[in-house]
């Protein structure tokens, strides 16, 4: 949530903020703003809207120049969205302006405090509060800008990645970061600000990403400073050479991001396991894994926390651990682990799973479980993310940016790395036959090639059936075994970017309520592929039939048997019923893309939403 993009160099800052701004757009924002420095005065433009609203009213209003300046976009906490509330916001004196991601949460106290000593405040943000302290702090303490930032930030409770400007030295910009991500690009005589890399890939590949309660001061002509917020000692920062490249994050002829990034999932699900699977050996080898194979062997426990498409990403993996390994797996929502009194052993094995690595719940989750002495496994998407630091050891997924609010390819890549986790400690323990441990890796090899063909097969019968559904105000998801997870998580993605009211249930589950739900008018989408429960599933979808339900299902190529019953069928290739989570998804992918699309919703960046959580 919010995008963070500064610049102080020898360009003009103006188009690298507004296309660093348009990068970020994948973050989920509803308002945006600018400020630079002209060379006498700092220059503000902000709106509720678009980034593409936010530059006809700069280039209006005539704020376009200087080689110095900082860009925001916006996902409202405190005040509604509006232009007032929009970032940057100036202090009292109109001397200091400052951009902030995340929460200040003891805003309050200090906002009185501040009015009893003559502030006021034109927007209903804790961030004006935030910028005042500091304004307060420099004064009072009569000290430069970096310094009061430091002090400032040593007096409120919360979240944050900011940076500040200070009109009277307009040759700098001081950075800081607790909870929410915040890269420096490191060019020559020019530095970039970003809440990811993306802003400044084209510009710089070399970056340092600053830690928990780091701050920096950004200057021209002089190196980096980056210092520890509590105690003021130096830090010496590590510059990292970036892997992603421009193409990565264009759409590449793709309507929308998440179209792109669904019909990428043949290859970053092969990346996720190139150099780690080699199928023809017998050998699954994850450096992660391999060095404290101990620690997964001798748990009593494996712990898996995760918010929203990783959550179900870990409920596919509960099924395939347990079925593989035979060590008993719970899944918690991070945001409910971190707020109850969990139960964690020294014996207990934690994976935390996170596209972004940036996810406040799964990073606050993952740091309560180190203080109880579990080990923290990290399965995260982006390098040098917080949970990869954070955690013990990990493993990255691979599958390369992902714009689109709406995970797709995190998920599938996800399961790929817990799949590997799984048979990996299945060899480790013994608990699989060899040949059929051997089979698994030459099918998991093949996957890539059947997403290819179930992307080929069902991308214009899901578009025929969205035409037809695009208007149902309620939609069920039901499957069985691995594949409950899955209906979990097309549910969730109708309602993502669709805004259709969707549902994921054990078929099983149906007749014990949502069968009241079933009329002529209810879509039900049913996963049936000719593998585990089938014989169940048919006897699911005749109840639905009987009750005059629309069935959309899910099967098998070739299957005779449910699609003598359902009203529409979508076929996917075969492969083991462990691994069919990584097929049946694509159909389910496909269909919410069409109805949103047909819907005319707002695909990459649906409302209300914002890529990657970092504040509760």
């Amino acid at each position: 949530m919010c995008g963070i993009v500064g610049y102080i160099g020898h360009r003009d800052a103006y188009p690298i903020i507004i296309k660093g701004l348009k990068r970020l757009e994948y973050r989920g924002y509803d308002s945006a703003g600018l400020v630079l420095f002209d060379g006498t005065d700092l220059k503000m433009s902000k709106t509720k809207g678009k980034v593409s609203d936010l530059e006809a009213k700069a280039e209006q209003e005539g704020t376009t120049k200087g080689f110095v300046g900082m860009g925001h976009t916006r996902w409202a906490t405190h005040g509604v969205p509006n232009d007032v509330n929009s970032h940057p916001h100036f202090s009292n004196s109109g001397k200091l302006v400052i951009i902030h991601n995340g929460i200040i949460e003891n805003y309050e106290p200090l906002k009185i405090e501040l009015i009893k000593r003559g502030y006021t405040f034109q927007s209903d943000t804790d961030t004006e509060v935030l910028i005042n302290l500091i304004e307060e702090v420099k004064k009072n303490e009569n000290c430069k800008l970096g310094k009061a930032v430091q002090i400032a930030l040593n007096q409120v409770v919360g979240a944050y990645a900011i940076a500040v400007i200070d009109i009277d030295k307009p040759d700098e910009i001081v950075v800081a970061r607790l909870g929410s991500p915040l890269a420096l690009g490191i060019g020559e005589n020019e530095f970039f600000i970003a809440s990811d890399a993306s802003p400044f890939i084209e510009y710089t590949s070399n970056a340092i990403y600053l830690e928990d309660e780091e701050m920096a001061i950004v200057r021209l002509h002089k190196p980096v400073k980056v210092r520890k917020i509590k105690d003021d000692s130096l830090v010496d920062p590590y510059i990292q050479e970036l892997q992603m490249n421009l193409e990565q994050i264009e759409k590449g002829g793709y309507d929308h991001f998440m179209l792109k990034e669904i019909y990428e999932q043949p290859s970053v699900i092969k990346d996720t396991y190139r150099g780690r699977l080699l199928a023809n050996k017998g050998i699954i080898r994850m450096a992660g894994v391999e060095d404290n194979l101990e620690k997964f062997t001798n748990a009593k426990r494996i712990l898996i926390i995760a918010c929203g498409t990783s959550w179900h990403a870990g409920l596919v993996a509960e099924y395939i651990i347990e079925e593989f390994a035979r060590i008993p797996v719970e899944v918690e929502y991070a945001s409910e682990f971190r707020y109850r009194n969990p139960i964690i052993n020294k014996d207990d094995v934690v994976i935390a799973i996170s596209q972004s690595g940036e996810t406040a719940d799964t990073l606050a989750a993952i740091k309560l479980a180190k203080e109880n002495g579990a080990f923290v496994f990290g399965v995260c998407n982006v390098v040098g993310s917080s949970i990869s630091r954070e955690s013990h050891a990990g493993a990255y997924t691979h599958a390369g940016p992902e714009i689109g609010v709406a995970s797709t390819k995190a998920f599938t890549t996800q399961i790929t790395v817990l799949t590997m986790l799984a048979l990996r400690l299945a060899k480790a323990k013994g608990t699989m036959p060899n040949s059929e441990y051997q089979r698994y890796l030459l099918e998991l090899e093949l996957i890539p090639e059947k997403v290819e063909e179930a992307l080929q097969m069902t991308n214009e019968a899901a578009k025929a059936i969205a035409a037809i559904y695009k208007d149902s105000p309620n939609c069920l998801y039901l499957g069985r075994g691995y594949n409950f997870p899955v209906a979990l998580e097309g549910a969730l993605k109708l309602k993502e970017i669709s805004y259709i009211h969707a549902e994921g249930y054990p078929a099983a589950e149906m007749k014990h309520g949502p069968i009241a739900l079933i009329d002529e008018s209810m879509p039900v989408i049913v996963i049936a592929p000719n593998k585990g429960h089938y014989d169940k599933v048919v006897s699911n979808i005749q109840e639905i039939k009987s009750r005059s339900g629309k069935i959309i299902a899910i099967v098998t190529k070739g299957d005779k048997q449910v699609k003598a019953l359902a009203d529409h069928v979508i076929e996917i290739p075969e492969t083991t019923e462990a691994l069919t989570p990584l097929l049946t998804t694509i159909p389910l992918q496909l269909l919410s893309y069409h109805i949103a699309v047909m819907r005319e919703c707002n695909v990459d960046q649906p409302r209300n939403l914002a890529k990657s959580v970092t504040v509760e």
